[in-house]
């Protein structure tokens, strides 16, 4: 049951924060929020998936809350992918862009935050 809780409350606060960011960037033609937030949840879940690995102690709650519930409620692939299937109707370049930047960027956040989590490990 604790686990159940640590999913949702990570979840619906990811889900709040990635809400916020539609504040910071007006619509534009291309979804920068939903790119930042994406790119934002692939450096947190790469630098905890780091993290974690060499503290074998976390709790699985902890592990739930931020890893499965945060990163899962901040990050939304079902957004990304509705972007860019609208975004072929009328801006195929734009959509070109977005796709590679999303896909590249996240890879590269993941391997940034499990690089910054090792390195923080060497201080």
């Amino acid at each position: 049951m604790l686990n159940a809780l640590a999913v949702f409350l990570g979840g619906g606060l990811g889900s709040l924060c990635r809400y916020g960011l539609t504040f910071f960037w007006q619509e534009t033609t291309m979804p920068v929020a939903t790119l930042v937030a994406n790119i934002l949840a692939c450096f947190l879940l790469g630098f905890l998936t780091s993290y974690w690995t060499k503290n074998n102690g976390v709790s699985d709650v902890w592990k739930l809350l931020f890893g499965t519930g945060f990163c899962g409620g901040f990050s939304t692939f079902s957004t990304f992918s509705k972007e860019v299937v609208l975004l072929q109707e009328e801006h195929i370049w734009i959509q070109a862009v977005y796709l590679v930047l999303s896909i590249a960027l996240g890879v590269f956040a993941v391997c940034l935050g499990i690089m910054v989590a090792q390195w923080g490990e060497n201080l």
